[in-house]
């Protein structure tokens, strides 16, 4: 299982701030760096390593896969990215906040939403509470049904566990 990284997040409005940063902490803005910053500034929503290495047409050159990997990395050891995994899938990648983010995935239609760590915080006391656990939604987010899938799936009850 891989682990989330415990640097603070680095929250940049731009790349060219994001690159910025890099520098302030003695790395180099290599253009193999920029492109994966571009890429994730670019999209709205975690992307996959692979989205990133095929590029944006017209926006962000193609990449070489082993490179965006490399790079994913060193930027979330800086703190500016973050990656998170969902169901069986390969992890994805997204820009870090001013805050540690969390999400709401769908099981049905694959939709991810970001979510108030206060919300959670409600889930996280009860956790806490019943079980005596911390839990953390960043690095892996809770599953369930979005309201549309949820609607479109009469057999998940109110608690959201599957009737059959």
């Amino acid at each position: 299982m891989t682990v989330a990284h415990l640097t603070p997040p680095l929250a940049t409005g731009d790349v060219e701030e994001a690159v910025a940063a890099l520098r302030d902490r003695g790395l180099r803005a290599s253009a193999a760096r920029r492109v994966v910053l571009e890429a994730l500034f670019f999209a709205d929503r975690p992307l996959r390593a692979e989205e990133i290495a095929e590029g944006v047409p017209g926006r962000v050159p193609r990449s070489d896969l082993t490179s965006v990997y490399r790079n994913l990395e060193t930027l979330e050891k800086v703190g500016l990215i973050r990656h998170l995994h969902v169901g069986h899938q390969a992890g994805l990648y997204a820009l870090s906040g001013t805050e540690e983010r969390e999400y709401l995935t769908c099981e049905s239609c694959g939709s991810i939403r970001v979510v108030c760590t206060a919300v959670l915080g409600v889930v996280r006391a009860l956790i806490r509470e019943h079980e005596d656990f911390v839990a953390s939604f960043r690095h892996f987010p809770i599953a369930g049904l979005c309201s549309v899938c949820a609607v479109a799936a009469p057999s998940v009850g109110e608690e959201g566990q599957r009737h059959v």
